[in-house]
């Protein structure tokens, strides 16, 4: 890594509802976090679109962004992302732009091309069945469309969203969200926390392929990652018990809220689960503070990343404030 690169450290949120609490208590305790990153220095706090989850509160996404934005001051407050096909880009460049000017120079768009939900959600979203891998290019040029400064004879605009300031992202988990990041010179965010398989060929991919554009004229990386940091590596095995949980619960097609930590999964996964889960959170930080920074420096060589996005499973609401403080010690050491 260049000593030089000064790396962002940023947040995703899905506003995750505990097991025992309410919607409205972990939307509370998303405002709460916003204000704890803005006060440590964070660059960013993004919250993703994901709906009929039981354990995260963030589907209406772009209202959960305005209250963000409005219980914060400057930290820059977008979507981790905006799942595309779910819309009509030209309602997303009306709703982005009314909150870009609601917030001058403060609010991200970041898109993505998956569902954000299950076969049966996604009809009831009325996102057509039949879309196709080559309709998510056509819906991003015309949202960006949309959003650029309108002309003369153009018949439909969209008011506010049209020469709106708004920073737009590209998120992925594959080559395919890469190489077309690249060729539209968009910032790229890799998903690291749910599908790291394919993290370095993407990376590279993007790099190698990367056209300048208007908005960014080098390549731009952020790495998402799930953390997990406490006083000790015990207490930070213990609390990462609740992210194994969550994601034991994916594979096996169980819903419930974010569960409690336990002192063992050893009962509650088999082998080949174990290893499953193991995979999909290969790149997840369970560590204590000291161990916490030497995981970062290690992703952040291997990577090369210009940022780094955290999302964190944690349980305990104090628990989850303290390991943010912790894990921005750690990217202020890393730039010393």
């Amino acid at each position: 890594m260049t000593k030089q690169k000064h790396i962002k450290l940023s947040v995703l949120d899905l506003a995750p509802i505990t097991e025992g609490s309410t919607p409205a208590e972990s939307l509370a305790r998303s405002v709460e976090l916003a204000q704890l990153a803005e006060a440590l220095g964070y660059t960013r706090y993004w919250v993703a679109e994901h709906h009929n989850i039981v354990d995260v509160a963030c589907a209406a996404t772009g209202i959960v962004i305005s209250h963000i934005a409005a219980h914060t001051q400057k930290i820059r407050v977008g979507s981790g992302g905006i799942m595309l096909p779910n819309h009509a880009p030209y309602m997303v460049a009306e709703q982005f732009g009314t909150l870009a000017a609601l917030h001058p120079d403060r609010i991200d768009l970041g898109v993505g091309r998956a569902p954000g939900s299950d076969y049966a959600t996604a009809r009831a979203l009325r996102r057509e069945s039949s879309t196709r891998e080559d309709e998510f290019p056509r819906m991003l040029d015309e949202l960006r469309h949309f959003l650029a400064p309108s002309t003369p004879n153009q018949s439909v605009t969209a008011i506010p969203g049209a020469g709106s300031d708004l920073q737009l992202w590209l998120l992925g988990s594959s080559l395919y969200g890469a190489r077309l990041a690249a060729y539209l010179g968009l910032p790229f965010v890799f998903a690291a926390h749910f599908a790291p398989a394919h993290m370095q060929e993407a990376l590279d991919s993007y790099r190698q392929a990367f056209r300048p554009s208007e908005q960014l004229r080098s390549p731009y990386v952020v790495v998402c990652v799930n953390a997990v940091v406490a006083e000790t590596q015990g207490e930070a095995d213990k609390l990462a018990t609740t992210e194994y949980q969550k994601f034991l619960g994916l594979i096996r097609g169980n819903r419930f809220p974010l569960p409690a930590p336990v002192q063992s999964m050893d009962r509650l996964w088999a082998d080949h689960e174990k290893a499953q889960v193991q995979h999909m959170l290969g790149e997840s930080i369970h560590a204590d503070p000291i161990t916490a920074e030497e995981r970062l420096r290690d992703l952040i060589d291997r990577t090369g990343a210009d940022e780094v996005m955290v999302n964190s499973w944690i349980y305990d609401h104090k628990a989850r404030l303290d390991s943010y403080r912790f894990l921005y010690n750690a990217i202020r050491e890393i730039n010393k």
